[in-house]
């Protein structure tokens, strides 16, 4: 099983649960479709690049989709503590050690999985990230982890850097608690709430919100350009017409003492002990540079496993030649002309804020909103630069705002007339980890819809989406649950001329702590990749 996006990428099996659940609302209650346990890396499905997993034809391509995030279950639903992965007992070790290592050659590691009386694990399932590193070279890659399905586990590095490395294997979670994760989605879609604010000649209510309310008496608020649902319970007073504002609600507890134990930090996105002290790579004239017959940058491109590397704290990728934009005035260059459109969460708004702080003749309007949802712009009159970004529509967790300031992203790129100076970036995940798949795929499927039509009106629109990033470890967000999500939006462009930015791969093996929101380094080489792809000359 290849993990971690670029190595979790469209190689990756998940969730048979998930699937089966997608596959009848989708297509039918009968015959439902359960993919099998692959157990080799050759057995696993390749989504066909003339499918367009929003507008199935048949079966086959609805199963080729839904196989991209199939995973193993447990054997057992009777699920103990300590019988589930023990970062502690479990192991790593080297697979055919050399005296010599080489840029360009590959390292294998094999782990071992262990539950807490340290038996070994006789199934798979479990997720782990792994990365190859150098504290001292600020370098880091992502490693491609197989599972054989017995418990033990396969990881590869491509040495990519002369010098000192380093393997480090997290658990992110147990097999067990991935079930858990599972069936907590799936079962309870309202375990985050909202509400509405609704008032209308002083009087004031509060009604609780959701993509789905339950009952008679509901204000349906539908978009009546994209489609996209939200719904409110009906104020006892006050028409639907009054729903002004809205926030997040809270959190509904959804787990069990057991569930909390598997879920907890003393588990949870945890180093295991190996047998693999720091290894020298050395210079390989003979080796090819992975990056010399990279061309240009230009949207289109899909992302290799894996899609890049640090070194020296600067980011390589290994998609396209990409460049680095270290003045304000390289920044300020690149971005002459252009009218940048950002929808998206909280990541993607750290992007605006990192290009608001760089570039200093880049300078915000205050158009006394939320910060938290926006809309916000910045604007550079010398350049005729233009910055925008606002949140995607909702489901949004964020603080009071109104309604109006709330616009559905697949509406809004429907009104964007785009061109050569027009560039749309996007990123739709975080929000969503606590639904059901079939929610996910649905909204995907109505921004597909609007920027397949921005691309056929004008192609020469710059199209890019941020991928998910690493950072949540909790059953209402976790890596695991983000992870599933960022294939299916990677499978539901692709074939476009749009292209992905590969965020996964980029917190996943720098070596600053996992945080939903990354720390400076890592979001100026995101901004110095997007623009790579807006000036890639």
């Amino acid at each position: 099983m290849s993990w971690t996006r670029g190595h979790y990428g469209i190689l990756l099996l998940c969730l048979s649960g998930v699937a089966g659940f997608v596959y009848r609302m989708l297509v039918t209650e009968s015959d439902p479709y359960v993919p099998p346990l692959p157990r080799t890396y050759a057995e696993y499905p390749k989504l066909s690049s003339t499918v367009d997993p929003y507008h199935l034809q048949n079966n086959t391509e609805l199963s080729e989709l839904l196989s991209l995030i199939y995973w193993p279950d447990l054997p057992s639903s009777d699920i103990k503590f300590y019988l589930s992965t023990s970062p502690k007992k479990s192991h790593y070790e080297l697979v055919n050690k050399q005296d010599r290592y080489r840029v360009g050659e590959t390292l294998e590691v094999l782990i071992t999985a262990r539950n807490h009386q340290a038996q070994p694990k006789t199934h798979g399932g479990d997720f782990f990230r792994a990365k190859l590193h150098s504290p001292k070279l600020k370098a880091g890659v992502t490693g491609q982890v197989m599972d054989y399905g017995n418990g033990t586990y396969l990881v590869k590095f491509l040495l990519l850097w002369p010098g000192e490395a380093l393997v480090n294997i997290k658990l992110i979670h147990s097999s067990e608690a991935v079930a858990v994760l599972k069936t907590k989605r799936d079962q309870y879609p309202d375990k985050v709430y909202f509400y509405g604010f609704f008032q209308s000649n002083g009087v004031s209510e509060v009604t609780e919100c959701n993509l789905e309310m339950t009952g008679r008496d509901i204000c349906d608020y539908r978009d009546p350009v994209s489609g996209d649902p939200w719904q409110c319970l009906k104020p006892q007073k006050l028409p639907c017409e009054g729903w002004v504002q809205h926030s997040m609600g809270g959190y509904r507890k959804v787990t069990n003492s057991l569930e909390d134990t598997l879920l907890s930090g003393s588990v949870t996105n945890q180093d295991i002990p190996g047998s693999v002290s720091p290894i020298n790579v050395e210079s390989n004239s003979n080796s090819k540079d992975l990056t010399s017959n990279l061309t240009t940058c230009k949207t289109g491109h899909d992302n290799p496993q894996p899609s890049g590397f640090y070194y020296k704290d600067q980011w390589t990728t290994l998609t396209c030649r990409g460049r680095h934009f270290p003045q304000p005035s390289d920044a300020s260059n690149c971005l002459r002309g252009k009218d940048v459109y950002m929808f998206g969460d909280s990541t993607l708004r750290q992007w605006f804020e990192y290009l608001e702080k760089f570039i200093p003749s880049l300078k915000r309007i205050d158009l006394h909103v939320n910060y938290q949802s926006g809309p916000l712009i910045a604007v550079d009159p010398d350049y005729g630069t233009v910055v925008r970004w606002r949140a995607h529509g909702l489901p949004l967790r964020t603080s009071k705002t109104m309604t109006s300031d709330l616009h559905f992203e697949a509406a809004h790129i429907s009104g964007i007339s785009g061109g050569p100076h027009t560039v749309v970036v996007m990123t739709l995940w975080a929000h969503f980890t606590t639904y059901p798949v079939h929610v996910y795929l649905q909204r995907l499927a109505r921004v597909r819809k609007a920027v397949s039509s921005l691309l056929f009106r004008s192609p020469q629109t710059t199209v890019l989406i941020k991928s998910a990033n690493t950072g949540y470890k909790s059953v209402y967000g976790s890596d695991w649950l983000s992870l599933q999500l960022d294939i299916l939006l990677r499978a539901a462009f692709k074939g476009m001329a749009v292209t992905v930015l590969d965020a996964w791969d980029m917190t996943s093996c720098h070596y600053l702590p996992d945080n939903i929101h990354p720390g400076p380094p890592v979001i100026r080489n995101e901004v110095d990749l997007m623009l790579s792809y807006i000036c890639p000359q």
